[in-house]
């Protein structure tokens, strides 16, 4: 499963929201730098 590009889309749809994109990193399913690459935000941990 390709998790940045499955994410990108489900976030540009407004399916999930920052917090949500979190647990990805948290997931280790995405990195820090992806996490910015698709909300357009730094990470910061919870």
């Amino acid at each position: 499963m390709n998790w940045m590009d499955t994410i990108t889309y489900f976030y540009s749809q407004g399916l999930y929201t920052v917090d949500q994109v979190k647990i990805f990193v948290v997931k280790n399913k995405i990195t820090t730098e992806q996490y910015k690459t698709i909300t357009g935000q730094d990470y910061t941990a919870q």
